[in-house]
């Protein structure tokens, strides 16, 4: 799966601001960091929490251009991890 605005949108919209954005098995997705104690994700790696994307983008609300160039940087990231 891809890192796309969706997934940046899904995040930032969380309730909770130690929600996290993790890759797992060249999958990414948003879960709870409660829920990374389960043995469902474990070697999850996490990207970012919810409050570290609205402190770098410096808003909860931030415009659809902000929100796509952080999905590409992740997704940058990613890539070059190999993962």
């Amino acid at each position: 799966m891809r890192i796309d605005d969706s997934l940046v949108r899904e995040l930032l919209n969380a309730p909770a601001d130690d929600t996290v954005l993790v890759l797992l098995e060249g999958r990414a997705q948003v879960v709870d960091r409660a829920a990374l104690d389960n043995e469902r994700y474990h070697g999850a790696a996490v990207l970012m929490s919810r409050a570290e994307v609205v402190e770098r983008l410096g808003t909860s609300s931030p415009a659809d251009d902000d929100v796509r160039r952080l999905a590409a940087s992740l997704q940058d990231a990613v890539d070059k991890l190999g993962a």
